[in-house]
């Protein structure tokens, strides 16, 4: 098995969908699934390519109710390319005449192969091979090789190439029933295969976008004939071609994309038309591809010895790489939560950047920064959705999109029982917890205080306001509490026979309050006096505010229950659900919520979590830190405390989510290493395998990617940075013979780490930069640029 390659022998139609979200090419600045080149969208394949934070609305009805929902556009179809044989039929996707398929994800190289066969009427026998790439290089091309061999024939070969607008996003069962197509035709041209192009815009946001095509041969015949058609909004070129026996063909297909939204690009189509009009020949495009993603590769490659997981990390990894390469770094776009792979979850911008950008800020810390910036620049959105609130500061959606508004649904369809249901999603408020611990953590792996002055502790700052001032003084309690949230469990959004949504006290929400809270003083110390003056003017944050929040981070209320934190207030008041007998009768019940719904009945009244939520505390804390601040509020808490409190809820949790396992394999790391081990390989699993049963093909969970690649390089490796110094305290499974990854840490590139059974190896690359301060175990060294340092383990 080589560990650098995914390889499916002719796909199943039933996992059809899965392969192609898995084997999706893209750059970070736009992605293709990986379709077959002649297929269209018929329910078995989908052909989707996806331009980051390309959105466009539409306005529909469900129930009688009025619904307004954005979704990432599915943008024309670049890869059409089929032929015939003499008057045959042209290939079509599902074919009865293709065998002997094998379709092979190189990742190395970020290159789809496919080969197969086609019998033709007679006996008669061609032999293909195809290679896709999305550059990596160039992020606004793409190319399609593909070589035809007459194995024991000779005749004539009809090769049609094209440009398909006519597409709409209908590539999740649930959403097609709304309205999909968001693009109109703006025209199409060319007069030969060389260059053929077509415009269209989307149909509310109005994103031009232009797509310019070039088909040649490369090797082999030249054709006999080439012809260009057109209809409405395809367009399309037929070459003819001598078929020889023996003697293979080679066309090359490269495609352009721009749109309105590029820099420096003027027109859509005129930008498109300039880099086909650049592009080089397919070897040479693959030969500056492949180099970029060895570039890439070189930065943040994770090397274990187990193969099988080294290419389910690989995998991870180059997904990640996909949706948020180097390129998105000058992009408006912020973390969709599915990738740049399916139209699942609209293509929206959840807290999933939570589970992401630790990945990011120590390999790629200006795509990580120009993620931040996402939410930077809708700050005047969130800022007017705290006002209308009542509330001060900036109040971010729990679903985002262009303008930052809240996009979540007020309204879910339980594929289930057929019923469309109240969706409450939008009191989810930790996602302000999210971009303000992600603001944090950025400054502390990149010591970058012009990222602070620039915008980031304004960042932090508006989002720690509004979180202050949900929080209101309970006299009774003589505590600070929040009413009327959503924690990350997200099957409790309400209070069983209560109207109002929402429950109170969520102790993940609090206490990650709490903590926000105590980092305002600490990022105001950070700012340069200036900085700090001119920010406190302009934000008007005056010392009783900040003294507010102060007395928050020592009185806000954590609720607690039979010896463990509570997930929120009355949460003992549930009842216990019988999961043994539910798993008798439905085997699988991660969607517990679905089945307990169209068995007219609901999780408000049951102790049962979808996924983590005061185990999120653990993930993102370490044990003293979380004691700390518990300890701050006045409570007792210790190690055996929140040892239970981890038994307690991983009884009760159904793991709806790919995140789930990444946050108990976290928390269990130190105290269960077998059963962290566990979970670990269903999270590295998750999407490969489909765990979820039809999920993976509307789209790859891009936080479940990112948390198994920081479990692996940060949890299981102690990594953390502290007062300006790597710390490390490893602990690697059993099943580790060996880890090692390098990491960008302030300044340095590509720092190796390399952890044994035996001790730790920092390599520093020579530089005039200052040796690297690291703490391995109460071990204090300077990592000297150019000299390894080796610490055996105690």
């Amino acid at each position: 098995m080589n560990p650098w390659r995914l390889v499916y022998r002719s796909p199943r139609p039933e996992d059809e969908g899965l392969r192609e979200a898995l084997c999706t090419l893209g750059n970070g600045y736009f992605a293709t699934r990986g379709a077959a080149a002649e297929a269209v969208a018929d329910g078995v394949r989908y052909p989707g390519s996806y331009i980051s934070g390309c959105y466009d609305r539409a306005a529909s009805s469900v129930g009688g109710h009025p619904v307004d929902n954005e979704d990432l556009v599915n943008v024309p179809n670049w890869l059409p390319l089929t032929f015939r044989a003499g008057r045959e039929d042209w290939l079509a996707g599902g074919d009865p005449r293709l065998t002997e398929e094998r379709v092979e994800l190189d990742m190395l190289r970020g290159v789809l192969e496919r080969v197969f066969r086609v019998r033709h009427h007679g006996g008669a026998t061609t032999l293909v091979r195809q290679r896709r790439l999305v550059s990596m290089s160039d992020p606004h091309l793409a190319a399609l090789e593909v070589s035809l061999l007459p194995e024991n024939w000779d005749g004539e070969l009809t090769v049609l190439s094209a440009l398909d607008g006519g597409v709409a996003n209908s590539g999740v069962a649930r959403y097609r029933t709304l309205p999909g197509r968001h693009l109109r035709s703006l025209g199409s041209g060319g007069r030969t295969p060389e260059e053929l192009w077509l415009r269209t815009a989307t149909r509310a946001s109005d994103v031009g976008i232009a797509l310019a095509a070039r088909t040649r041969v490369s090797r082999g015949a030249a054709p006999g004939s080439a012809a260009v058609r057109a209809r409405g909004d395809w367009i399309g070129c037929e070459l003819r071609l001598p078929a020889v026996l023996g003697q293979a063909v080679t066309l090359e297909k490269t495609v352009a994309l721009h749109t309105s939204r590029d820099h420096a690009a003027g027109s859509p189509l005129s930008a498109a038309r300039t880099s086909l009009a650049r592009a080089d020949s397919f070897d040479t495009l693959l030969r500056c591809h492949a180099a970029a993603w060895r570039r890439l590769w070189q930065r943040c490659s994770v090397d274990i010895d187990d193969q099988e997981d080294q290419r389910i990390l690989r995998l991870h990894l180059f997904h990640i790489l996909q949706t948020l390469s180097p390129h998105t770094a000058d992009l408006d776009v912020g973390v969709p939560a599915r990738g740049l792979h399916g139209e699942a979850y609209r293509g929206h911008v959840f807290w999933d950047e939570l589970f992401v950008l630790p990945f990011l800020n120590l390999r790629f810390p200006e795509t990580a920064r120009g993620l931040l910036r996402y939410r930077w620049r809708r700050l005047p959105e969130a800022r007017a959705a705290a006002r209308a609130q009542g509330l001060r500061g900036a109040a971010f959606p729990w679903q985002s999109a262009t303008t930052g508004r809240e996009e979540t649904q007020r309204w879910h369809l339980n594929p289930r029982s057929g019923r469309w249901l109240v969706d409450n999603s939008r009191l989810q408020r930790h996602v302000n917890i999210a971009v303000a611990y992600n603001v944090w953590q950025h400054y502390q792996a990149t010591g970058d205080t012009r990222f602070l002055t620039d915008f980031g502790a304004e960042l932090l700052l508006e989002a720690a306001r509004t979180l202050a001032d949900l929080a209101v003084y309970d006299h009774r309690l003589r505590r600070y509490v929040i009413r009327g949230v959503m924690g990350p469990d997200e099957y409790h959004d309400a209070y069983p026979g209560r109207d109002l949504p929402g429950v109170d006290d969520n102790a993940y929400t609090n206490v990650m309050t709490v903590w926000v809270l105590r980092r305002v003083p600490e990022v105001l110390d950070a700012l340069p006096g200036p900085a700090r003056r001119d920010l406190r003017e302009r934000l008007d944050l005056s010392r009783a505010e900040t003294d507010r929040f102060a007395r928050m981070t020592r009185r806000m209320r954590v609720p607690f229950h039979d010896g463990v934190i509570s997930q929120f207030a009355g949460y003992e008041n549930l009842a216990e659900l019988d999961w043994a007998g539910y798993r008798a009768a439905y085997g699988d019940i991660r969607r517990l919520d679905r089945i307990l719904e169209a068995e007219g009945d609901t999780c408000n009244r049951y102790r049962a979590g979808k996924q983590a939520d005061v185990l999120m505390l653990m993930y993102l804390l370490s044990e003293e830190e979380l004691t700390a601040t518990l300890h701050g509020l006045g409570y007792e808490s210790d190690s055996a405390l929140l040892a239970r409190t981890v038994d307690y809820y991983l009884a009760r949790t159904a793991h709806g989510s790919t995140l789930s396992s990444v946050v108990h394999a976290w928390v269990l790391a130190r105290a269960d290493r077998r059963a962290s081990w566990r979970f670990l390989r269903d999270a590295l699993r998750s999407d490969i395998d489909d765990v979820q049963r039809g999920t993976t093909a509307e789209g790859i969970h891009l936080g479940a990617m990112a948390g198994t690649v920081d479990l692996v390089t940060r949890c299981y490796t102690g990594l953390t940075i502290r007062d300006g110094r790597l710390c490390l305290d490893p602990v690697l499974p059993e099943e580790f013979g060996f880890l090692a990854f390098p990491l960008r840490f302030r300044g340095h590139w590509n720092v190796r780490l390399r952890f044994r059974a035996g001790g730790t190896e920092i390599g520093v690359p020579p530089s005039r930069l200052p040796p690297v301060p690291v703490r391995v175990r109460g071990q204090t060294v300077e990592a000297v640029p150019g000299m390894p340092v080796r610490l055996a383990a105690r």
